[in-house]
Formats: structure tokens, sequence, C-alpha cells
């Protein structure tokens, strides 16, 4: 038996690429993108409404892209209708019906995927990876921050 690989980017990176490579896939089907997937939940996880500007900045901050393209993303939302804009002095984006369907379909696919690809592994080894894992993020959020 060989031995556990060293956890470091590569390895990290690695099961990053194969798991959003199968979400990607689900996505497919509904022709839903990877980062418009990650705008529909930030909106569900905020009662489905939420500020345009604070959506945006969220996305830039977790997916580390710039914000024309986070921008972009909300605009293909919107314009397929799962996103509607309303009015008002700070613009804010509500899940339509189709939108709250789709967040639907793909998060109970989702579940399924995670449910296959964390199935035997123990509580503890998983709650020792999320310890770890959140600790690596924030050091690298800090050294972006350093510029």
């Amino acid at each position: 038996m060989s031995p556990a690989p060293t956890v470091n980017g590569q390895v990290i990176g690695q099961a990053h690429y194969a798991t959003r490579a199968v979400l990607e896939r689900l996505l497919a089907g509904s022709g839903t993108t990877f980062h418009q997937c990650v705008a529909l939940n930030a909106i569900a996880d905020s009662d489905g409404t939420i500020e345009r500007r604070r959506l945006a900045d969220r996305m830039t901050a977790t997916l580390k892209i710039a914000g024309p393209a986070a921008e972009s993303t909300l605009s293909e939302l919107v314009g397929a209708g799962l996103l509607a804009e309303l009015p008002g002095s700070e613009p804010q984006l509500t899940l339509t019906a189709a939108g709250r369907e789709l967040h639907r379909t793909t998060s109970a696919g989702t579940a399924g995927i995670t449910a296959r690809l964390y199935a035997d592994l123990p509580a503890e080894d998983l709650a020792t990876a999320g310890r770890v894992l959140t600790v690596v993020t924030a050091r690298a959020n800090a050294v972006l921050a350093e510029g």
C-alpha cells in the first residue's frame, strides 16, 4: 500500500478540479455555468434577495474573479429570467420562480454528488480537512490582500 500523499496545493487543486468537473457536468444539463451556480447559491443563502453590489463583491472574493466578470454573470442570470432586478437606491436582485426551481434542482443534484464523493469518509477526517482548508484559505486571502 502506498503512503498517503502529502497535502499541498497540488493535491488540493486536483481535488478541486475533479470535483468541479463533476459539478459542471451536472450543470451542463441545465445550461448553467459554475459562476452562475455560485451566484444562485449566494442569493438563495440570502433568502432569495440580495443587493447586487454585495453579491458581485461576494463573487469576486470567493471565486477570485474580476468585478466585470461577476457583473457579467449577474447580467446573464437576469437576461435568462433566473433573477429579477428590484429598483431602488441600492439595486437588489431576487430569484424568479425559474431561478428558484433551477436552484432547487441543482442543489438536489449537488447533494447527490456530495453524498457519493464523501460517502465513507470518517466524520473526524472531514472535520480536520475542513479546519485545515479554512486556515489555508484565510492565509492565501491574506497574501492576496498584501498586494
